[in-house]
């Protein structure tokens, strides 16, 4: 594979990164072992300084980490900088929070079984994570930054198509202060990939990406013994009820539908509307939706960026016209997209019946399926008839009732009267193809590091 750096308003490739070698594999994980043996050793409270000078150094030079962000993968300058922000928040919430999390936790115990017992959180070693490009900074963040905190040292494979990113990852925590090996990015190849997750020092795998690379990764993976998770996508469903807001629901579908130019695993993908509002929803979110300009996504009035790659734009207008081959109604809205780089029209499917192929498939890009519903329990049943489970949203003046409704959904996440999202302070996780384990919080915490019972005793005798 070439990692390379092509921009995706122009198309023009701007650098090419050279696949690193077997010898620069072996160092870097004989130094990030090395680094491993010291840095688990080091106090908690010396562990969160690091990240909290990691988060204060992207604060500080929030405008160049953004530019990197829209010059690889297109996204506005404006959602660069909310992506930069974003992944100074996670990395100071373990900076403030982590030593909290990590501390050993007494157990309730009779007094015939011991004299006390406690749980140990102990890192486990070096954690090996693949990220995808949609967000380079806080894919890596939101897995690098507990398990830093834990102890762990990080391995990091980005996407071919984000070099920079992934380098300027590496960069930040070394101008942190981070000794080598600590988080260290290789552009290595899909050989390499599997010789590292079978390396005894590697003791943990992390995935974001599609599910055909989580099948491989987590095959190898199992296969090594190795711990895993992995993120792998979703189909998100916005239930629109009779009781809703009607324009805050439109409002919130647009941009929950085409923030990131629509790629966003967690994005609302398939609006579910109840019959007695779908016209009305229908006609303010198209509206909505046209108001989103598409340019270059460094001028500051753009709002609809070009997509990752001219062959992810491909891909998007492949399954359109899929779509509408077997039956749906494409509709493009807005002013047209520029002729040149990798655009796709904003469009809206609707009579996507459930015999066409697309209708449980993720569209990744600006395209919007809007589904009529006859009751709640038909929104429900159509919220749930997809492969994946990643999140989902609930519109409704009453909130006790759209918990209900949000009990009732498949999926590992559920807002109310908002698009789905994350937040620094919120968990993150899936089910089904969505993909399995969780990340941000204790929850991250949690996912590499050993929980030893420790028990003190003064009795007497052998069991």
């Amino acid at each position: 594979m070439a990692y390379q750096t092509v921009n995706p308003y122009t198309n023009e490739v701007v650098a090419t990164f050279p696949d690193a070698t077997d010898a620069e594999v072996d160092r870097a994980l004989d130094t990030a072992q090395a680094a491993f043996e010291e840095w688990r050793d080091t106090p908690l409270a010396d562990r969160a300084a690091l990240l909290g000078r990691a988060a204060a150094l992207l604060r500080e030079q929030s405008e160049e980490y953004a530019r990197i962000l829209t010059l690889e993968m297109g996204k506005t300058i404006a959602e660069a900088r909310a992506e930069v922000g974003l992944s100074a928040d996670i990395l100071q919430w373990y900076a403030d929070r982590g030593e909290g999390l990590l501390q050993p936790r007494v157990l309730e115990h009779s007094p015939e079984s011991g004299k006390s017992a406690k749980i140990l959180k102990q890192p486990l070693g070096i954690i090996y994570t693949v990220e995808p490009w949609n967000f380079p900074y806080y894919q890596v963040v939101r897995v690098g930054a507990p398990q830093l905190m834990a102890g762990n040292t990080v391995v990091l494979k980005h996407a071919s198509n984000v070099p920079q990113s992934a380098a300027a990852m590496e960069k930040l925590f070394h101008d942190a202060g981070a000794r080598e090996g600590l988080l260290t990015n290789l552009y290595l190849t899909r050989d390499q990939s599997g010789r590292v997750i079978e390396d005894f020092r590697v003791r943990g795998v992390a995935l974001t990406g599609s599910e055909g690379a989580g099948a491989v990764i987590a095959s190898q993976a199992g296969k090594a013994l190795k711990k895993s998770t992995l993120e792998l996508g979703g189909n998100d469903a916005f239930i629109v009820l009779e009781d809703a807001d009607i324009a805050k629901s439109a409002e919130w579908g647009a941009f929950g539908r085409y923030w990131n130019a629509g790629q966003v695993c967690c994005s609302s993908k398939r609006m579910i509307v109840l019959d007695g509002v779908y016209d009305e929803y229908l006609e303010r979110f198209t509206a909505e939706v046209a108001t989103r300009r598409a340019g270059d996504p460094f001028d500051e009035d753009t709002v609809l960026a070009p997509l990752s790659s001219q062959g992810a734009a491909d891909d998007v207008k492949a399954l359109i016209a899929e779509a509408v081959e077997h039956g749906a109604t494409a509709t493009e809205v807005g002013e047209p997209v520029p002729s040149t780089g990798a655009f796709v029209q904003p469009t809206i499917l609707t009579g996507v019946t459930r015999d066409n192929p697309v209708f449980r498939k993720e569209i990744f890009g600006p395209v919007a399926m809007v589904l009529r519903a006859g009751s709640e329990d038909e929104a429900i049943e159509i919220a749930n008839d997809t492969p994946y489970g990643l999140g989902g949203s609930v519109f409704t003046s009453d909130e006790a009732h759209g918990q209900e409704l949000a009990e009732r959904i498949t999926t590992g996440m559920v807002y109310i009267n908002h698009p789905t999202g994350v937040k620094a302070d919120l968990p993150f996780g899936g089910v089904q193809n969505a993909g399995y384990g969780r990340e941000l919080l204790d929850l991250g915490l949690n996912e590499f590091v050993n929980e030893k019972l420790v028990v003190v005793s003064d009795i007497d005798g052998v069991f």
